[in-house]
């Protein structure tokens, strides 16, 4: 069975040198009195022991098990219950969560590391308390001080759980056509009525309670998106005291089954007039979910980094054991009938974008983790709202960049296996199947391809890509990179084709839908080309410390600069060929 061990000295590097976050901590009051360098670095050791021995080892044969769905009931597979009820003691249910409610008030720079490591060790154990964090966060940020004070200590202590209800058979992407309903009661609440499909751990057996945030429309809404409401709906009624009481009218029809993450409960839910509390104003809802939303494209953005990390290092084990044929340049292992392959260059090239890809995508998202942080802490507002306009530049590009590249290292690991990496022996067919959903949930990735195009460059005339390229900008002129003038071409080479985009905006409808993928991964790889030029600089710098990790740190980001970015270019011209010929064919010629 493959192991995970976490990359603790690659996650001190991206934290530490290249970000040097504990120097910004200490800049942030609020962080100030958190959290310093060993602390940090107390909580990855320790996040790393628990996601390699507790949480790695339940990840195949919750795979092989599955969750099974039981006249209603949930019940998750053999040891999950064991190891969550371990995992929440730790309290790292409650990692980044707010201390007034029982929070351990970690800064997101940190929490995406141990995301990470959750994310890799298993997926589907992992999307039981990413959930209730994104929940949590909704419930903060929105909810009354009541619901707050009710709800969130248990829910951070990972008594409670915590559910996003959004989809409908109906209404996928399209939320305005929902059809569950909130009927308003004399004492302020509401009774809830609907169903709602692909809903992760809508239904299970490790906590006491459940606390859906369910979509739905009061009596007289307007149509459309601007009539949505989000109500809070407990699977177990909570008494006035904060015990539990009597179950309250939802259920769990059925669960599905599914391609990957076969031991994360997918679940269809009714309601059935259940009691539920509006959170936030009436219509306003949408809103309030995007909280929770935005939180779990990031989070489900680096499920795609850890399914990844973790085929990588599969896939380097195997090469450097496996033996078969010799090096084109002559025996390696001369002793031996064959010479191991990764010595050959395909499997170079495939374990060298694994590689270049995972720690781009690392950096990258510890770079978004400390853009929520300014946004969160910062005392200065203009910081503030810098770092607010990043975020919401940044997430579609960190959900859909690394989910797609996600599922493109995990496939080269399994590749680098040959007929291996397709049985389950080795895990990685699993890993290929965990990750492919990463791709599709929490809005598709085609969906975030348009959010970033249409609404978070074309409608703000390219405002928040300015703010990102001048970051970039000053940061090619102002430190010594190697790979400094490279940056710089691929940052021209994004400026040039939103300006160009921008215009064709104007008077072609289709021009955003039709450039809106393409243009993602565009962005994606300038980005990745920001991370790696700054790891380099670092890398550089401290060459002589130990080049073993820092030679090889900079060979990986020549890697990439020289077999990678260049992707851009054919990117580009895919962009610049424009709309017309998707529509050259009329719906009855497919």
């Amino acid at each position: 069975m493959p192991e995970y061990n976490a990359p603790l000295r690659d996650m001190r590097f991206v934290l530490h040198d290249v970000f040097q976050a504990p120097s910004l901590w200490a800049r942030l009051p609020a962080l100030a009195q958190t959290v310093d360098a060993d602390t940090a670095d107390a909580i990855l050791e320790e996040a790393a022991k628990v996601t390699g021995s507790l949480i790695a080892p339940l990840n195949r044969s919750g795979d092989e098990e599955g969750a099974q769905w039981i006249d209603g009931d949930v019940r998750t597979p053999t040891g999950f219950r064991e190891a969550y009820a371990t995992y929440t003691e730790g309290g790292w249910v409650g990692l980044a969560g707010n201390p007034q409610y029982g929070g351990m008030g970690m800064p997101k720079m940190l929490a995406v590391a141990f995301e990470e490591m959750l994310y890799a060790a298993g997926s589907s154990f992992a999307l039981y308390s990413a959930l209730s964090s994104g929940a949590c966060l909704a419930i903060d940020a929105h909810a009354s001080e009541e619901l707050k004070t009710t709800y969130l200590p248990p829910m951070y202590e990972g008594r409670w759980a915590g559910s996003m209800c959004l989809t409908e058979a109906h209404a996928g992407t399209d939320l305005g056509i929902i059809r569950t309903r909130a009927e308003p009661q004399a004492d302020g609440s509401y009774k809830v009525t609907g169903s709602k499909i692909f809903i992760t751990g809508g239904e299970q057996d490790l906590t006491e309670n459940i606390i859906h945030l369910v979509l739905a429309k009061l009596p007289d809404a307007p149509a459309g998106p601007k009539g949505i409401s989000l109500l809070l709906v407990p699977k177990v009624m909570v008494n006035a005291d904060g015990s539990l009481g009597a179950r309250n009218a939802v259920s769990c029809g059925s669960i599905e089954h599914k391609m990957g993450i076969k031991a994360s409960a997918t679940c269809v839910m009714n309601f059935d007039g259940a009691t539920g509390y509006l959170i936030g104003e009436v219509n306003k809802g949408l809103a309030a979910m995007f909280t929770m939303m935005n939180y779990e494209r990031l989070s489900i953005g680096i499920q795609g980094i850890g399914c990844a990390e973790a085929s990588y290092q599969s896939a380097v084990s195997y090469a450097r054991e496996r033996i078969q044929s010799r090096a084109a340049t002559g025996p390696v292992n001369r002793d031996k009938v064959a010479d191991p392959i990764i010595v050959h260059a395909d499997v170079r090239r495939m374990l060298l974008t694994m590689k270049a890809l995972n720690e781009g995508g690392r950096a990258f998202a510890c770079y978004v983790g400390q853009q929520l942080d300014l946004a969160k802490y910062a005392e200065d507002a203009s910081e503030r709202q810098n770092a607010e306009a990043l975020v919401a530049l940044l997430t579609p590009v960190a959900k859909a960049f690394f989910t797609d590249t996600g599922l493109e290292s995990c496939v080269h690991g399994q590749q680098v296996f040959g007929g291996h990496g397709y049985i389950r022996e080795w895990g990685q067919e699993q890993l290929v199947r965990d990750v492919r959903i990463a791709q599709i949930y929490e809005g598709t990735n085609g969906i975030q391809a348009l959010d970033l195009l249409g609404r978070k460059v074309v409608a703000n005339g390219g405002a928040a890509l300015r703010l990102f390229a001048g970051e970039v900008r000053d940061f090619a002129h102002a430190h010594e990179s190697p790979f400094g003038d490279h940056l710089i071409e691929a940052l021209e080479r994004l400026e040039a084709v939103s300006g160009w985009l921008l215009e064709q905006a104007k008077t072609e409808p289709n021009a955003v839908g039709a450039a809106s993928v393409e243009y993602l991964h565009l962005f994606g790889y300038v980005a990745y080309a920001y991370m790696w030029a700054r790891m380099a600089a670092v890398a550089q710098g401290k060459q002589g410390e130990d080049e073993a990790f820092y030679g090889g740190k900079l060979a990986t980001a020549e890697f990439f600069f020289a077999r990678l970015l260049p992707r851009t270019l054919s990117l580009e011209a895919s962009i610049r060929a424009g709309s017309q010929s998707l529509y050259g064919l009329a719906a009855e010629q497919f």
